[in-house]
């Protein structure tokens, strides 16, 4: 590969498969490996070093809240969100989206890991690591049967809401400026998935929970704290993003935390417009490495869910992400650790393989 496109990244969170089961769902599969309109491809991750990452699977809500940029090019705001989703409104989407990681597999574009072993395997054999991940458990009933049907179809990860409330636990809005400090935090049956994922080995992503239900897992997992796609709130006070507070129960942990590009989460006005300078990124990178140290940072994109900065856009656009880091002064070690190496530490830690 080109020396620009060194370290390989692997990448916390991607949307990929909403965005292929909206647009054709099985059809749409081969596409992924020839170009496809999107943030991910074949063509444009080699380019770009792209290694793979977290695929999820995401059931979105009746109304998108990335339809309202408008609103969130404010300079406050406070987007509702829509009412809890049923198992069997959820149960149907979360398939199909599985379904096609499957087929994806199948045609050779990924290669599904269920080990951080498989993810060292798929990268020095250049093929796209994928681990299953649910963003949001709308598709898991509250006594966790279909828990245990999809980590036996692969799922090694799970958030247990995404912004809207669930069975389990409740989110933060796309509220600017808050923090999340909002509402109750996780359910008993959230409690119950919290003990189940730790007996499995299946990592609990904090990113969308709330500020109480992050301290209501914290309390209750005995695993590393990870927000697979978060920011840092000093620089940008958005309620989706991490407090000083909750970056210091990671980092004693020895948890993990990636980078999110989505630009309202970057922003220090924490308007959705893209044009966020690279020094926008390396402030959140350099506060949450004060904090969790340089073996705790990440990157956790959020393509193909989120609007990223036009100097990046998509895979392709990532080395401009390490000239940056370079030039930044970060040194060859450090950068290595931030674009996948640090990922296979926590992963090894919390999956024990």
């Amino acid at each position: 590969m080109p020396e620009q496109s060194q370290p390989l990244i692997f990448d916390g969170h991607n949307d990929a498969l909403l965005k292929l089961a909206v647009s054709g769902g099985l059809a749409a599969a081969p596409g992924f490996l020839t170009g496809r309109k999107g943030d991910i491809d074949i063509p444009r991750a080699r380019a770009g070093g792209f290694a793979g990452g977290f695929f999820a699977l995401y059931v979105r809500s009746p109304t998108s809240i990335y339809d309202k940029e408008d609103a969130m090019a404010k300079p406050s705001y406070d987007l509702p969100l829509s009412e809890t989703v049923s198992q069997e409104t959820a149960l149907p989407d979360v398939m199909k989206e599985a379904a096609i990681l499957l087929r994806l597999q199948e045609l050779g574009a990924v290669r599904i890991c269920r080990t951080a072993a498989d993810i060292r395997a798929a990268m020095q054999q250049n093929v796209m690591a994928a681990v299953l991940h649910m963003e949001g458990c709308e598709a898991i009933d509250p006594d966790l049967e279909a828990l245990e049907v999809f980590y036996a179809a692969g799922l090694r990860s799970l958030g247990p809401v995404w912004s809207r409330p669930t069975v389990f636990g409740h989110g933060v809005p796309f509220r600017f400026p808050s923090d999340g400090n909002i509402g109750p935090g996780l359910t008993e049956a959230g409690k119950r998935l919290v003990k189940r994922c730790n007996e499995l080995g299946v990592m609990i992503d904090l990113s969308h929970l709330n500020e109480a239900g992050f301290w209501d897992v914290a309390r209750q997992s005995d695993a590393p704290l990870v927000a697979t796609h978060s920011n840092a709130h000093a620089i940008c006070p958005h309620a989706r993003n991490l407090t000083d507070r909750q970056l210091a129960a990671i980092a004693e942990s020895d948890g993990m935390v990636g980078l999110n590009f989505a630009v309202a989460f970057l922003r220090e006005d924490g308007q959705m417009r893209a044009d966020v300078p690279m020094t926008t990124l390396l402030r959140h990178m350099d506060h949450i490495m004060e904090i969790v140290g340089e073996n705790r940072l990440g990157i956790g994109s959020d393509f193909d869910g989120a609007m990223c900065p036009e100097t990046i856009r998509d895979v392709a656009g990532l080395p401009v992400l390490r000239k940056a880091m370079r030039d930044h002064g970060y040194g060859e070690d450090l950068i290595t650790r931030i674009c996948h190496g640090n990922w296979l530490r926590v992963l090894e830690k919390t999956w024990g393989a």
